[in-house]
């Protein structure tokens, strides 16, 4: 039988009009342990079965000794999750949880292996748990690249983040693709475009990371597998919405 917590909402941020930052502080526990990359799936009050009330999401914070976790939310249309989250949920809201759990996580030889990280909108949220582990762990990596993909210039999350992370790690380096608006320092388009033609010459020293909707994830591992020649071993994913 899976263990479930009660957590607390303690802060809630704004990112963009339809995306917020959560922290949710998980009670009767000293600490919270997890592996970045790793999600939780919250029991919601939306709903009779299981299915209706479920809802899984990536932590987007690292593990550092503490009771608290973080989430990144994005408001969708025909989401009952999200639309609760967004209209009932405030600070001082008790949650219901049980995790964590996923294999999606980072690896452990860093050091030896070239990490892509592909996303679009909230699939960052794994990969910002990494990335504070990595900082706050002082680790040490080969090379990281994190292409993100978003529609306009203002759904680009954690900008600030990722800006100090290029200028503290020059072998970070993070890429922006602005499917409908034009922009002179982010490339206009899908993030396919950047990825085929950067590791068009393959390697086996490279590993893929890929967090998205099914379209994009769908597509990310058709190109690098069919058309680039990379081997399904290289790719790992992660399935949102």
């Amino acid at each position: 039988m899976p263990h479930w917590y009660k957590g607390v909402v303690s802060d809630i941020r704004p990112l963009t009009e339809t995306t917020r930052h959560y922290t949710i502080k998980v009670e009767d526990e000293e600490e919270f342990s997890f592996t970045p990359g790793q999600f939780i799936t919250l029991d919601l009050p939306i709903g009779e079965k299981r299915l209706q009330r479920w809802r899984s999401y990536s932590i987007a914070s690292a593990p550092n000794g503490n009771n608290n976790i973080e989430l990144c939310i994005v408001r969708t249309d025909d989401g009952s999750g999200t639309r609760y989250f967004f209209e009932d949920v405030n600070v001082g809201t008790e949650l219901k949880f049980k995790g964590p759990e996923g294999v999606f996580v980072i690896p452990s030889d860093l050091e030896e292996t070239e990490i892509v990280l592909l996303c679009t909108g909230t699939g960052i949220a794994p990969f910002r748990s990494m990335l504070h582990h990595i900082r706050q762990q002082n680790l040490k990596f080969k090379k990281i690249h994190l292409i993100f993909g978003t529609r306009y210039e203002e759904g680009i999350l954690y900008k600030d983040e990722l800006d100090k992370m290029k200028a503290d790690y020059p072998n970070f380096e993070y890429e922006v693709a602005l499917s409908r608006m034009e922009h002179p320092d982010y490339y206009h388009g899908y993030i396919h475009s950047i990825y085929m033609k950067k590791y068009n010459e393959v390697t086996q020293d490279r590993r893929f990371y890929v967090c998205g909707w099914s379209g994009m994830l769908d597509e990310a591992v058709a190109n690098l597998t069919e058309k680039l020649g990379y081997d399904k071993s290289q790719i790992r994913f992660e399935l949102y919405g």
